[in-house]
């Protein structure tokens, strides 16, 4: 599957702009890391993940919560992110 265009990888990087900086250090890292095979389908999954708050994506990158508790209907490609978020969280521990 083809990876997504320069300017849509731009977008996304936009949007994870967080207000909690923890959360912006692992998407930094997420980025740095995934950024340049980033699906449509991946992208989509990491859509789902930005709309959560701030606090709810912490928690859940530092496993006090997991993605179908706080978004029941996530989708396969969302917890796919999530897996590669904790691997990017555990790298800065």
């Amino acid at each position: 599957m083809p990876t997504i265009s320069h300017v849509d990888l731009e977008r996304l990087k936009w949007r994870s702009r967080r207000g909690m900086l923890e959360n912006d250090l692992v998407l930094q890292t997420f980025y740095a890391r995934h950024g340049d095979s980033l699906t449509q389908a991946s992208a989509a999954g990491l859509n789902e993940v930005l709309d959560l708050i701030d606090g709810d994506l912490w928690d859940i990158l530092v496993h006090r919560k997991i993605l179908h508790d706080v978004k029941p209907d996530a989708s396969a490609a969302a917890q796919e992110i999530i897996t590669l978020l904790h691997d990017c969280e555990a790298a800065k521990q």
